[in-house]
């Protein structure tokens, strides 16, 4: 099918006749609308918004191969299995490590006809070159990258076999690209940008707005009162839910407790065998466990609708991995409960882990190593000669790289500079003290979402960029203004009108260097900027000593 004059019925008809939906959502239309016309998309949209039904329904269309990055064995199965029962629908195969090698040619295969389909693919396979080069020899229409904010360390699920990515994409003679994720402020929409090389790019924002959500925030003293109170409170909540700890060793503590009163738990986190957390997965989408007590490692790729609530016994490390982790309540539609337990002890706790004093000596042997080599150094060659974790040594290679002393790609990594390792060194260590700033100020936005007294989804939908003055009537704060004044409900915020700064407009401050203004407010003014993080800003000392510039 030519598409160069798709219209919107013909994207409705395709979307009926091959793969049974009733009808696209806006953002869906619009994503796909910009594939068709040959620019790269970044969506940014809850799951069960349909995020799938983007590059599905693009694939479908551009005919040809289509790529996607899944991170997950277990999701891709679930793709491919549901666009098996669509007898109109592309053909679909996973391509991973569980696969024999039988397994593997007999995938390829499927795909490499005139008709082609869509290849699910694990960001560790795309690190192959055998795995690249078939794919340059079957020809990629579309290449999309679900969990896209695994690419960014930004993302508490940050993976760093998702930074060879944009090498893939250009190697594959970069074609159109969609992004997909389910969290996405204004540093993490960046820097999956940056670091997948998308050109053209139209950034889609959708679906935040959840106002089946009761937001609540419940703060603490002791500890051990909170822990009492948690146990109490998830005992009584409808089910099923999913509880959030700090530690792995919580997540068997609260199992146990719950256990003891009665309930279907389990707990689930990183270091668990794959096998008991593929069973603690099948077990809460079967509704044969009440409540999963996880880290943050649970949750990516769950589409689970009827989960009751989201409780937090330990504050997140940012409002984006908040909102990400309760926005898997409720995704039926009917009323759930977002609900963090808080105490301000728990923030210092947070950034003393968070922090990372930057090893400079380290950052100086590295660097040496690569720079001394005349070829490019795999991070393994660096490990071993080093005598340091492979894990380190990304991180390591990461921050020289974002520092543009070296470039990394699949062969290993290569000196970009003569500099000497000293300079090349500080010049990492600047990029990851600036990392850290920001860091820290997301963390202190959580505190701002945990210490609010204005409503809470008007602070959350701020955060992510989207402007709203109605008082949603379904938080705590809400609930505690109506019945101070006597009433059901809170009253509208009073809209922003007179302000110098727009939502979304980019600003540049005389010390804080460029941002982009994030929330507008009566009296002041959350900005983001680009190499300090969040800050707040008073409106009348920024108009009086004139503290911002329009961009």
């Amino acid at each position: 099918m030519s598409t160069g004059n798709i219209s919107r019925d013909d994207l409705d008809r395709t979307a009926r006749e091959r793969f049974g939906w009733d009808g696209l959502q806006g953002g869906q239309i619009e994503a796909v609308e910009a594939l068709l016309g040959g620019r790269d998309v970044l969506a940014v949209m809850p799951t069960g918004y349909g995020k799938s039904a983007i590059y599905q329904l693009a694939a479908a269309l551009l005919g040809g191969v289509t790529v996607v990055v899944s991170p997950l064995i277990a999701l891709q199965a679930d793709q491919v299995a549901g666009l098996a029962e669509l007898p109109n629908a592309p053909a679909a195969v996973a391509i991973n490590s569980s696969l024999r090698a039988s397994a593997v040619e007999s995938a390829w295969e499927k795909v490499a006809g005139a008709d082609g389909g869509i290849v699910y693919l694990a960001p560790e396979q795309l690190a192959k070159d055998e795995t690249v080069d078939r794919l340059r020899g079957l020809g990629v229409t579309l290449f999309a990258v679900d969990e896209a904010h695994c690419v960014t360390a930004w993302g508490h699920d940050f993976r760093p076999d998702y930074l060879r990515l944009g090498d893939v994409i250009e190697r594959l003679g970069h074609p159109r690209t969609v992004a997909l994720t389910a969290t996405g402020s204004s540093p993490v929409r960046r820097d999956i940008a940056e670091r997948l090389h998308l050109r053209d790019v139209l950034e889609l924002t959708r679906g935040f707005d959840r106002p089946n959500l009761w937001l609540e925030v419940t703060r603490h003293v002791e500890e051990n009162a909170k822990e009492r109170a948690v146990i109490e409170q998830v005992v009584e909540l409808a089910k099923p839910g999913l509880l959030y700890v700090a530690t792995r060793r919580d997540t068997e503590r609260y199992a146990a407790a719950l256990a003891e009163k009665g309930l279907r738990a389990a707990a689930y986190h990183g270091g668990l065998r794959a096998a008991d957390r593929r069973a603690v997965h099948d077990d809460f989408t079967a509704d044969r466990v009440d409540v999963v007590v996880a880290t943050s490692a649970f949750g990516m790729g769950i589409d689970k609708p009827n989960v009751r609530f989201v409780v937090h016994a330990a504050v997140p490390e940012s409002v984006d991995e908040y909102y990400q982790e309760i926005g898997r309540a409720g995704r039926d539609g009917e009323p759930a409960a977002a609900k963090l337990h808080y105490r301000s002890e728990d923030l210092g706790l947070r950034k003393f882990f968070a922090s990372r004093t930057p090893d400079e000596e380290a950052l100086r042997r590295v660097y040496k190593a690569i720079a001394r080599a005349d070829k490019p150094v795999k991070a393994t060659e660096i490990s071993k000669e080093l005598e340091l974790s492979s894990r380190t040594v990304t991180s390591l290679v990461n921050a020289l790289a974002d520092a543009g002393m070296v470039k990394a790609d699949r062969r290993g990594s290569r000196a970009t500079t003569t500099a000497r390792a000293r300079k090349a060194a500080a010049a990492a260590v600047e990029v990851m003290e600036e990392r850290e700033r920001i860091e820290e100020s997301r963390l202190e936005m959580m505190r701002g979402y945990a210490e609010t007294t204005d409503c809470r989804r008007i602070f959350l939908l701020g955060y992510f960029g989207e402007q709203h003055s109605e008082a949603c009537g379904n938080c705590d704060v809400c609930r505690r203004s109506g019945e101070n004044a006597g009433e059901a409900s809170a009253e509208p915020v009073a809209a922003v009108t007179d302000v110098p700064f727009a939502p979304q407009s980019s600003v540049v401050h005389k010390e804080w260097g460029p941002g982009t203004v994030m929330r507008v407010e009566d009296d002041r003014l959350t900005v983001f900027f680009e190499h300090e993080g969040y800050k707040v800003l008073s409106l009348d000392l920024v108009t009086e000593n004139k503290l911002l510039q329009s961009a």
